[in-house]
């Protein structure tokens, strides 16, 4: 029995590394990467494996950690291959140093993750400077000491991870001269927040948007405009950094035929993470985009006990699936689809997020005229995820249409 995973983030390593520990004989990982280990691999603060490893650490030796386990459990990790597309008879083809060629697997697991939206995908208009990046090219520049980070910086967010870059753009030499969100407060912890304040004096504009970048050859200010008034103003810097706004890497997926999620834009999965495709699974951040990296591994080893039970029992693959769809202001769940099979889903719970600050949030989920469940939430914030139990799955009719999830207030 062959298993492909494709990606060597943290759910494909742990996916990978699990399917080994239940015995699955031959484990291919294929990265793009010249080094496994995802999007960890650059982030040198703590805070990294609590929920999977079960203590805390950095990124790069998280991700260390796993490849190296992946590797002594087995898995042959083959880096700097690209896979490009599906052959016709259904293998993936490959495109690394040593060639193109084609490999074939009774089960594929696409562990491919997410990025951030650049510049360009967000239609901000103005010059074409240099000093524009996403967080994981300004991670790179500062992990490798590349210079390019520049000395006054400006960061589009107020996510876990915009925070995360205040603190690399300031390990990297740079002054924040602020943050920019068109939300109405921030999406972070609180403490994240006040420690930002308190340590770096970095003021946060919200309901405010970036309107036009002006510079060359460097950025040399950028103009924001209030959402409320319609005000703009000009501030001067030499770096913008944008932050989350997370899509997955779905070109796999979409050249695969799979049934995609219009809310996620990655693949729609059942709660065994199980895909459209007979033997294809998907994980991690591709399906839920974006949760901690530790969440992502406990994905990919959902969906490597899913692939192992597969591969052995042969049972026949889940085609009539049941959508789960969510109503405004609910953005998107994760699983979104409900098969006969009635998994539960990774970590017994399904991840929720929502594109609105809604307090209080009381949750229902319904088919037709019935309710399936309904909770409350203290608080529903754009960029987190709150997560819903999976005991209503076994209530779903697989003939009475799609399952709605909406939320109602006070």
């Amino acid at each position: 029995m062959t298993v492909v995973v494709v990606g060597g983030g943290p759910a494909g390593l742990a996916c990978a590394l699990e399917l080994r520990r239940l015995d699955v004989p031959d484990v291919l990982v294929l990265d793009r990467e010249a080094s496994a280990g995802g999007i960890p691999r650059h982030c040198e603060h703590q805070g990294f494996g609590v929920r999977d490893l079960h203590r805390v650490t950095s990124g790069p030796r998280y991700a260390q950690r796993y490849f190296e386990s992946a590797r002594r459990a087995g898995v042959q990790v083959i880096r700097e291959a690209m896979v490009t597309g599906w052959s016709g008879e259904g293998a993936l083809e490959v495109t690394s140093p040593r060639g193109h060629y084609a490999t074939d697997a009774e089960a594929v697991v696409l562990a491919t993750g997410c990025r951030e939206r650049p510049r360009s995908a967000r239609l901000v208009p103005g010059s074409r400077p240099e000093g524009v990046m996403t967080t994981g090219t300004l991670q790179q520049l500062v992990q490798r000491r590349v210079h390019g980070v520049g000395e006054r910086a400006l960061v589009v967010g107020a996510e876990h991870v915009s925070f995360s870059a205040l603190r690399t753009l300031a390990h990297g030499g740079a002054k924040v001269v602020g943050m920019v969100t068109d939300l109405p407060r921030h999406q972070t912890l609180r403490a994240f927040r006040a420690g930002a304040a308190i340590r770096y004096r970095t003021p946060l504009w919200t309901r405010t948007a970036v309107s036009a970048i002006r510079g060359n050859p460097r950025v040399e200010q950028v103009e924001l405009v209030d959402l409320d008034t319609g005000e703009t103003r000009q501030v001067a810097c030499d770096t913008v950094v944008f932050t989350a706004d997370w899509i997955p890497d779905h070109e796999l997926a979409v050249t695969a035929g799979l049934d995609m999620d219009a809310a996620t834009k990655g693949p729609r999965v059942d709660t065994g993470l199980r895909t459209s495709r007979p033997g294809v699974f998907a994980a991690g951040n591709l399906v839920h985009p974006a949760e901690p990296a530790d969440v992502a591994a406990l994905g990919g080893r959902h969906a490597a006990t899913r692939t192992a039970r597969w591969l052995r029992v042969q049972v026949p693959w889940p085609i009539e699936r049941v959508p789960i769809v969510c109503e405004p202001p609910l953005r998107w769940i994760s699983p979104s689809a409900i098969s006969e099979e009635r998994d539960s889903p990774p970590r017994g719970r399904f991840a929720l997020r929502s594109s609105e600050f809604v307090r209080p949030a009381r949750i229902e989920i319904r088919q037709g005229d019935r309710t399936l469940w309904s909770g409350r939430h203290r608080i529903l914030v754009p960029g987190r995820s709150a997560y819903l139990p999976s005991g209503w799955i076994g209530s779903v009719d697989g003939t009475s249409g799609p399952v709605h999830v909406s939320v109602q207030t006070g």
